[in-house]
């Protein structure tokens, strides 16, 4: 459980090649785009890195052209400003000599102020769950072997979901879900690190939700399915290797678009960041 999480880890340790500039990797993985919430993940690192003082409280990023996972990825830091409580970056990824990937990012030292928030839903307890690997094995009789040995692979990020939805076989749900998150092991104690890994992890299930109602299987080559934007805002501090529950819908789809919004709450309740995307659902011609 362990060894998947330290490789992501090690993805998200950027290697400084100059003031400013860091430089990441992908993992070994047969993909053909760079994750989206990699990405994400790195950017923020490069971001966090730069800044002295205070603590991401948002995000808002949008993924220009899919990254090359067998090319390192270049994250050039633009320290926009520094003032007296709110530090700005805008982090650019580059691939190959172009633009893949924009984000910009606040940080601020704690202060304290009115607060509340939304309650949290209610939810089965996330040992009460099967994985993901127990929920998807029995549905993988009729897929390639490279596909099965995809889908059971070691992750990262244990994830469990309130009402399962066959990934290959879909049948037309609601646009919402729940679905408890963790990292697989123990995180150091740094909280950039903790939001980091959440960032990573909250593109997994994001888009998918904004599917459901039209029963778009994981593979259907009717459909071309990719994150547009994502943007972040964190609440409270949390640690992404206890359980958070990702409350996710999606409230319209037009124009080949998704639009979703999540919520993450740890287990005793506390919201402690929200999360918005738009993605790409575009119907394709048949062959």
């Amino acid at each position: 459980m362990q060894q998947a999480l330290d490789e992501l880890l090690a993805i998200l340790d950027l290697e400084e090649l100059e003031v400013n500039i860091f430089r990441g990797r992908s993992p070994q993985e047969n993909r053909q785009r760079v994750f989206g919430g990699q990405v994400a993940g790195q950017a923020l690192v490069a971001a966090g890195r730069t800044v002295e003082r205070g603590v991401v409280h948002s995000l808002h990023a949008y993924f220009l052209i899919p990254g090359d996972p067998a090319a390192p990825i270049l994250y050039q830091v633009d320290r926009i400003r520094d003032g007296r409580t709110f530090t700005t970056r805008r982090v650019v990824a580059i691939q190959h000599g172009r633009a893949i990937f924009h984000l910009s990012a606040s940080f601020q030292p704690p202060e304290s102020g009115p607060e509340h928030q939304l309650p949290m839903p209610d939810a089965p307890d996330p040992e009460s769950l099967p994985t993901f690997e127990e929920r998807v094995a029995p549905t993988l009789g009729d897929v390639p072997d490279g596909v099965r040995r995809w889908m059971l692979r070691d992750r990262p990020i244990d994830v469990r979901a309130a009402d399962f939805n066959p990934p290959f076989h879909p049948t037309p749900r609601p646009p919402r879900q729940l679905v408890w998150i963790r990292a697989k092991g123990t995180l150091p104690d740094v909280l950039l690190v903790h939001q980091c890994v959440v960032a990573y992890a909250s593109d997994l299930s994001l888009l998918d939700t904004a599917a459901l109602p039209h029963a778009i299987a994981w593979n259907d080559p009717a459909y071309v399915m990719a994150s547009l934007d994502h943007a972040m805002w964190f609440h409270r501090p949390f640690r992404a290797d206890e359980w958070l529950l990702y409350a996710q819908e999606s409230p319209s789809a037009a124009g080949a678009r998704g639009f979703t919004i999540g919520h993450l709450f740890t287990r005793d309740g506390r919201l402690v960041a929200s999360v918005a995307q738009e993605g790409l659902m575009r119907p394709v011609a048949k062959p």
